[in-house]
């Protein structure tokens, strides 16, 4: 399945799990989002977030710099 990669680099808490939620709540049931990071912050506030929000959490990928996770809407 396709995911769109909403690129949040460079935001600092909570702005990157503020964006997902909004973006997310735009999307139907079931998209899939890549939400890529740079807040060190963020491997902490994503999973919090997709746990409360009812979203599942894919996959978490460290990468140069920061780190993506793959997000499907609940």
């Amino acid at each position: 399945m396709e995911a769109e990669v909403y690129d949040l680099r460079g935001l600092n808490c909570p702005l990157p799990v503020l964006k997902a939620r909004k973006k997310l709540a735009e999307a139907a049931a079931g998209t899939r989002l890549w939400v890529e990071t740079t807040d060190p912050l963020a491997v902490i506030d994503m999973p919090n977030f997709c746990l409360t929000e009812g979203h599942r959490l894919i996959e978490t990928i460290s990468v140069e710099g920061g780190h993506r996770f793959h997000i499907e809407r609940g």
